[in-house]
């Protein structure tokens, strides 16, 4: 296996009764580039995302992590998630609104690490200011928050325990088109300064095309287009790929 070689899915399948939601998927991601995996809604791209995480268990083929099996279940399974977190498409959903954002932020950290109360303020401040937010957002509720705010509040809960890569599963969807591109911007800086790892999900050509060195295309739970992004935004092999440049216009970001 490559040192780079972070995240490898081999002939991942998914079938739900007699339907086929993702067919023969195969993908790689080498430490600190991005991954845009991209199609339209029923492509099979978030399934793809939880098999991954390892949320579900592929009907057929498997996930490596850094050369070891994820899986849903295990002792060691739990030692490996740490590694990896994702970041899902609703921020609304996303946060218990029972939880002031202090809580929210320190869960991962409660379940995973045995740090004082004080240390763990002391880290969900510096993660609120890696996002962007201040301190005073600590004693808050999901409430009070914005939309993406809230998006910047579950990047920071995804951060807390120093992972290799984030799995970013429609992370701008459920955003206004400005606030999106201040997300995405916030992820590239963020990718530099943790040396981040992503997966980066989304039906957006122009956004992925900002934030991922590579591309896959999937149609119909298929994987049909495959190969860096500019080569693919540039000159798209597939009419679908074409189709999927044309529906979203470029967008100012940056």
């Amino acid at each position: 296996m490559s040192l780079m070689l972070l995240l490898e899915a081999r002939h991942l399948t998914k079938r739900y009764d007699e339907a086929i939601v993702v067919d023969d998927v195969s993908l790689f991601i080498e430490r600190g580039e991005t991954l845009g995996l991209v199609g339209e809604s029923g492509s099979g791209k978030s399934t793809v995302a939880r098999m991954v995480l390892g949320l579900i268990e592929p009907t057929l083929g498997e996930v490596f992590f850094d050369g070891q099996p994820v899986t849903p279940r295990g002792a060691a399974m739990r030692k490996l998630r740490r590694r990896f977190q994702p970041v899902f498409q609703d921020p609304y959903a996303a946060l218990n609104p029972r939880m002031r954002v202090e809580e929210i932020i320190a869960e991962p950290l409660v379940i995973h690490e045995k740090h004082s109360r004080a240390e763990r303020r002391r880290r969900c401040s510096e993660l609120l200011r890696s996002v962007g937010l201040d301190d005073s957002a600590l004693a808050r509720y999901p409430h009070e928050f914005s939309g993406g705010q809230r998006q910047r509040i579950n990047i920071a809960r995804a951060l807390a325990l120093r992972p290799e890569l984030l799995v970013l599963d429609e992370p701008i969807s459920a955003l206004d088109v400005s606030v999106g591109a201040q997300i995405v911007n916030l992820l590239r800086d963020l990718q530099r300064e943790f040396s981040l790892t992503y997966l980066f999900i989304s039906h957006s050509m122009p956004m992925v095309r900002y934030l991922a060195s590579r591309v896959a295309v999937m149609q119909r739970g298929r994987m049909v287009e495959t190969g860096p992004c500019e080569q693919i935004c540039s000159h798209p092999q597939q009419e679908y790929t074409r189709s999927l440049l044309a529906a979203t216009p470029e967008m100012r970001v940056g």
